[in-house]
């Protein structure tokens, strides 16, 4: 069905006499595009990915080319499958925020806040105040980091290093945060069903206090390297343009969609975790560009500082109060605290449950291993996510399983936009175009 191969750089794959393209594999691209003059074709096809440096993650992108310009662009994804989805259906309920944590894995917090607002809602109780608050922080500090991500991972794409190392050394500082919290930088698993897993650590209030104004100086870093850069600006502006007909057709969500016009966040429009108690407002822009997004980021960004700030002053209110709910049949693990040696149960709590009740030990043996049991029903539950609207669908059957577990991931759905942002731009803006839509393989694969 194919011709031999001409030349060493260049394939020539006939399947029609109507129907030829090129693909271009290695070596130097003049040596390619010499071939091509030679065989008198312009329309060629270059595999971007699936291991290409300019894709945020294992991400292929398919580009048909008329000389410098993107004819037809698609996106190939599943290069990062992990079965998270079908792996919790076998696992507990309380085993499932160890999976769901992993799939977008610059935004861990957002994914376990989702999930178990969706066992709550099945089990039909309510995380405590407390609870509620330390969740909201960490999401907020997670919204951060996530956008100094992607702000310094775009930055550096386009050749700006330092963008990179600003963006990536403020984020070192709230991973701290997380560290100190959760005992985890990444992937905490912290978020339970109930609650969270633990109260935060002695001076946890002063030590966030602390770092905001360091988070605060890599961010305004960051601003003044990209936002008033002339050359940053010649490559963004006018860039990766998707207009609100398009986003809304797409079912776009997030900064994406907000940089279009649309001042849509389920902070506000579907509010939990008390977030309708907090004052901040949603940035939105009307130029739809690659460059408005970054602006929306960095704005993003400073409306989770004001949150944190209300947050951290309500948390130093509640001191004491409980982080998880009261039923004994939920709460897992029970009474967590920390060891001296840094890690597990309390020696007290261990001394308690094998020392002097076996009612508690059996209890204790039983929660762990076999779960709880969750009401049977659905139910659909949507937070903002640092790049859009995330959305659990979970099932139960009444066991202690869950029967479904499905993620609406937004960076599936933003990856969409790609063809429309892409084509009929050169092919240097794909990568800038890539970077604007900030999407991350681990949830879009799942």
């Amino acid at each position: 069905m194919s011709a031999p191969t001409q030349g060493p750089h260049a394939t020539r794959n006939v399947f029609d006499t109507d129907d030829v393209s090129f693909e271009a594999m290695g070596g130097d691209w003049d040596d390619v595009a010499a071939r091509i003059r030679e065989l008198g074709e312009e329309r060629i096809v270059v595999n971007m990915g699936p291991q290409h440096p300019s894709t945020h993650g294992v991400l292929r992108l398919m580009l048909e080319m008329d000389g410098e310009y993107v004819t037809e662009a698609r996106a190939g994804v599943g290069y990062l499958h992990t079965g998270i989805e079908k792996n919790m259906e076998y696992r507990t309920f309380t085993q499932g925020v160890t999976f769901c944590t992993r799939m977008d894995y610059l935004a861990s917090f957002f994914q376990e806040v989702a999930y178990c607002l969706a066992v709550e809602r099945l089990l039909g109780i309510e995380a405590p105040e407390r609870a509620q608050i330390i969740r909201v922080i960490l999401m907020e500090l997670n919204r951060i980091s996530s956008h100094f991500v992607c702000l310094g991972t775009g930055g550096n794409e386009l050749g700006a290093t330092t963008v990179m190392t600003a963006a990536f050394t403020g984020r070192e500082e709230i991973l701290r945060i997380f560290e100190s919290a959760s005992g985890l930088r990444m992937n905490n698993a912290f978020i339970r069903p109930g609650g969270v897993a633990q109260d935060v650590p002695a001076g946890f209030v002063d030590e966030v206090r602390s770092r905001l104004p360091k988070i605060e100086k890599y961010l305004t870093d960051l601003a003044d390297l990209c936002l008033g850069n002339p050359i940053f600006k010649l490559r963004t502006v006018g860039v990766g343009h998707l207009n609100l007909a398009g986003a809304m057709a797409l079912g776009i969500t997030g900064p994406i969609l907000r940089s279009a016009g649309l001042p849509y966040d389920a902070r506000k429009a579907k509010p939990y975790c008390g977030y309708e108690t907090y004052d901040f407002d949603i940035p939105v822009s009307n130029d739809a560009d690659s460059y408005a997004r970054v602006v929306l980021r960095a704005e993003e960004c400073w409306q989770s500082l004001r949150i944190i700030r209300q947050a951290l002053d309500r948390l130093d209110n509640t001191a004491g109060a409980p982080v998880m709910v009261e039923d004994k049949k939920i709460a897992w693990p029970a009474q967590l605290a920390i060891s001296s040696d840094g890690q597990g149960n309390s020696f007290e709590h261990i001394r308690k449950i094998m020392g002097s009740s076996m009612e508690a030990l059996i209890h204790h043996f039983k929660l762990v291993t076999e779960g709880f049991r969750v009401p049977a029903g659905q139910v659909w539950q949507t937070v903002e996510h640092p790049r859009g609207e995330l959305g659990v669908h979970l099932v139960s059957d009444g066991g202690t399983r869950p029967y479904r577990a499905h993620f609406r991931d937004p960076s599936f759905n933003n990856l969409q936009a790609t063809s429309i942002m892409c084509e009929g731009g050169q092919v240097a803006d794909v990568v800038v175009a890539v970077a604007s839509i900030d999407p991350v393989m681990g949830g879009v694969d799942r």
